[in-house]
């Protein structure tokens, strides 16, 4: 389980359809092998420990359902580790059970924020509420507006500046999970 607050990125060392090899030197005394990372919100397992970083193997429901398929040698990533018991809980409950990918439509900045303006699966929309929580790319955001299948999300400048968010163009796309909450709720008023 992560919470969404990104303390770390890394860089893409090497990237394949089954396997990833990320550069975080800060990192590696807190990683072991079988532990999870979130990556851009993905959670993978780490399958080694490097001197400089890890490896995680990537599996093709993976590829096909995130970012992660247009990755590329160099990109940078958000990476979280898990929620240890007994720290403050910041943030949202995020399985990094990526449900689909959004598109970077708008960008702009106003007053002292940057407003992004996404469009996303249609599918997704139903769990998202004006105020409530989204996870983009594993970064734990509050929904400033939805409607219809598009999505604005305001950022402040230290989420900009410590995640990828601030290297994304329009056009570019984010891994999406919708509030955990939400669907479990859904599911129960559906039982």
């Amino acid at each position: 389980m992560f919470t969404g607050i990104i303390n770390h990125t890394g860089n893409i060392a090497k990237i394949s359809k089954n396997e990833i090899v990320i550069k975080v030197p800060e990192l590696v005394k807190k990683l072991k092998i079988g532990g999870s990372v979130a990556v851009d919100g993905a959670c993978l397992t780490v399958t080694e420990v490097l001197d400089n970083g890890f490896s995680a193997d990537i599996m093709p429901v993976t590829i096909q359902k995130t970012v992660l398929k247009n990755r590329k040698k160099n990109d940078l990533v958000n990476l979280e580790l898990p929620m240890q018991s007994g720290e403050r809980f910041e943030g949202h409950f995020i399985s990094g059970h990526i449900e689909g990918t959004a598109e970077l439509i708008e960008q702009k900045i106003a007053d002292k924020s940057y407003l992004l303006k996404f469009k996303l699966p249609e599918k997704l929309t139903r769990y998202i509420v004006p105020e409530g929580s989204i996870a983009l790319n594993g970064i734990s955001l509050t929904v400033a507006h939805i409607k219809d299948d598009e999505l604005i999300v305001s950022i402040i400048p230290h989420t900009w500046d410590i995640t990828n968010l601030h290297e994304l163009k329009i056009g570019d796309k984010v891994n999406v999970e919708t509030d955990l909450l939400a669907k479990y709720a859904e599911k129960l008023t559906k039982a």
